[in-house]
């Protein structure tokens, strides 16, 4: 697909915070922090993504509290020292004309788990050896994720309470470490989207039972949220669309429960999938190929009538396009592709013809490739003239 003008470098304004074009990087775990406090290494690979043209980078799952961790290696956003350590790569994103966002989540009952390279299930005596923690994860039931998994803490009104205050209290964190987003995690089975379907949520009172009790506790972390987080900046929130398990949640509640994150001022819906299981973040059981999520966003887009995010193996600038075209959503998350490329904005922009001179790249870059564009192109003439 070519075009004078892609909607993929269109600028899109979201409350009062204007991103450069439509790509954003999807929050990917790196499982690499010290005691939630983001290093170096959190500022290099965040920091190559905004070099590499994003519109916004929006960094992983971080913790409200030390226990709401999925793993001893997440970040968090639950002290002073975190904020500071956060503060130069907000400062960095921002230099290189991205806007950056944040994640922010509660692990529930796939907490205290080990990184995915140690095995991914719960802590064992290996990694507290290591100095890792192990804790009692939290959750809507005293269910565990699967065979083996930590039993949760079935949570009691202090403990509604007290997470309610701590997504609060981290989205005014974020803001102080220099996030223009702030995204609320309610997918892949972590502890917001546990309460939101009824393979995780047992309840019998008011935050369980039917749709309208299973989202009750989500929507009142929104409603927190959105309390503390700046009218002008977006909030936006990510979902499981669908578990695609018999039995669980469904795209007819996406829809109702997207209509009541609208009328609670959230600006963009987030639209992945799966989760409710052991087999990692998002659900195996759905037939995946290219842009596979793309529907839970165009609907949700259409029958809400709010902005979304599309997400899942969107690999190329073309089906990027396309999405935007039809109007099917917003905006385009990069994931692991941005991992293997992490200028794939950037060679998108050169995809569709748009960015001859190098002018979108870093302009430490730019000359150089300015010079070595002009010497492969006089190589080629001469070549093909012999």
């Amino acid at each position: 697909m070519s075009s004078p003008s892609p909607l993929l470098f269109e600028p899109l304004t979201i409350a009062a915070v204007t991103l450069p074009n439509r790509v954003a990087i999807s929050p990917m775990d790196q499982y690499s922090a010290i005691d939630g406090i983001p290093t170096t290494y959190h500022l290099v690979h965040y920091g190559k993504f905004a070099m590499g043209g994003a519109g916004s980078v929006f960094v992983e799952a971080t913790g409200i509290s030390e226990e709401g961790r999925i793993t001893n290696g997440c970040p968090g956003l639950y002290n002073a020292e975190q904020v500071a350590a956060f503060r130069p790569i907000t400062d960095f994103i921002k230099q290189q004309r991205s806007v950056p966002a944040v994640q922010i989540g509660h692990g529930g009952r796939k907490a205290s788990t080990q990184r995915p390279w140690e095995g991914g299930g719960p802590v064992t005596e290996a990694e507290i050896a290591r100095g890792d923690r192990l804790w009692k994860p939290l959750g809507p039931s005293e269910d565990a994720l699967a065979e083996g998994w930590l039993l949760p803490k079935m949570m009691d009104d202090a403990d509604l309470k007290r997470t309610r205050q701590d997504f609060a209290d981290a989205a005014e964190r974020a803001l102080e470490a220099g996030f223009e987003i702030v995204e609320i995690h309610m997918a892949h089975g972590y502890l917001l989207q546990s309460f939101l379907s009824p393979l995780s949520n047992r309840r019998n009172d008011g935050y369980g039972g039917d749709r309208a009790g299973r989202m009750r506790f989500p929507l009142e972390v929104a409603e927190a949220v959105r309390a503390v987080w700046p009218k002008d900046k977006p909030l936006f929130v990510r979902i499981s669309s669908v578990d695609g398990i018999d039995g669980g949640w469904e795209m007819d509640d996406s829809v109702a429960l997207a209509h009541e994150l609208k009328a609670r001022g959230v600006d963009v819906i987030d639209c992945s999938s799966g989760g409710n299981s052991p087999k990692g973040a998002t659900n195996a059981n759905l037939a995946r190929g290219p842009g596979y999520q793309a529907p839970f966003a165009e609907r949700i887009k259409r029958e809400v009538g709010i902005q979304t995010m599309a997400v899942g193996l969107i690999r190329e600038p073309d089906l990027a396009e396309r999405i935007l075209q039809e109007g099917r959503a917003d905006l385009i998350a990069i994931g692991r592709q941005a991992l293997v490329d992490p200028f794939w904005a950037l060679h998108a922009a050169q995809h569709f013809d748009i960015d001859p001179d190098f002018e979108k790249w870093p302009h430490q870059y730019a000359w150089w490739l300015e010079k070595w564009d002009k010497g492969l192109r006089r190589t080629a003439r001469e070549q093909a003239a012999e």
